[in-house]
């Protein structure tokens, strides 16, 4: 299989992380690709994502799976099923929602990377990006208010919603160590230095960033 990926990226990490967690890592061959707003790559679109977005993981039959949680899913299900998502009930549901509040803390740092990064000085506003911030803080507030939704930080295998949540707690410090988030969520603080031991973790920490 051939993963699309660029390591920066949270979303591509979420797989990375998963791939090791179910001992399916040998099987992805990383193909380093560049996309951002406003780059036209069409033979990306055409070999990868049509949304230009990564991740995009090539299985063997030449298929194209894209979007970071449905490539985890295809993962579990190829590790066996219900190893990182619970194959139905109540506990697939609780994990799916927090595995989207993950992702949407994600999705909001990156928007505002963008936004403070990539569009020219005079044309960014400041009211939208302050915005992305409130989510972002909620998202962080609504785990540090429910740690269960966090869960055992060593357990035998990550859940997709863990993996999710160090992805986005691992991105803040990736793009913004300045804010300083582990002192107004001391629980996350904790519960991520104990996730950030194990190899999945350690083994997938994107380069310190271009300033």
């Amino acid at each position: 299989m051939k993963l699309f990926h660029a390591p920066p990226s949270p979303f591509v990490r979420k797989v990375h992380i998963a791939a090791i967690e179910l001992g399916l890592i040998d099987e992805l061959e990383l193909i380093p690709i560049a996309v951002a707003p406003g780059m036209e790559n069409k033979d990306y679109a055409q070999k990868g994502n049509p949304l230009r977005k990564i991740p995009a993981l090539v299985r063997t039959d030449g298929s194209v799976l894209y979007d970071s949680g449905v490539i985890c899913e295809y993962l579990d299900a190829r590790a066996g099923g219900g190893r990182i998502l619970p194959g139905g009930g109540e506990a697939r549901w609780t994990m799916l929602r927090d595995h989207a509040l993950a992702n949407g803390i994600c999705d909001a740092a990156v928007l505002i990377r963008y936004e403070t990064w990539l569009r020219p000085e005079e044309f960014r506003w400041d009211a939208w990006t302050q915005d992305q911030w409130n989510k972002v803080n909620t998202g962080l507030e609504c785990f540090e208010a429910n740690p269960e939704s966090c869960g055992d930080p060593n357990p035998d295998l990550l859940n997709i919603a863990q993996i999710g949540l160090a992805c986005a707690l691992g991105y803040m410090d990736f793009r913004y160590d300045e804010r300083n988030w582990r002192g107004s969520y001391p629980k996350l603080s904790g519960w991520f230095a104990e996730v950030s031991k194990r190899r999945s973790i350690a083994e997938t920490m994107p380069d310190a960033p271009a300033k």
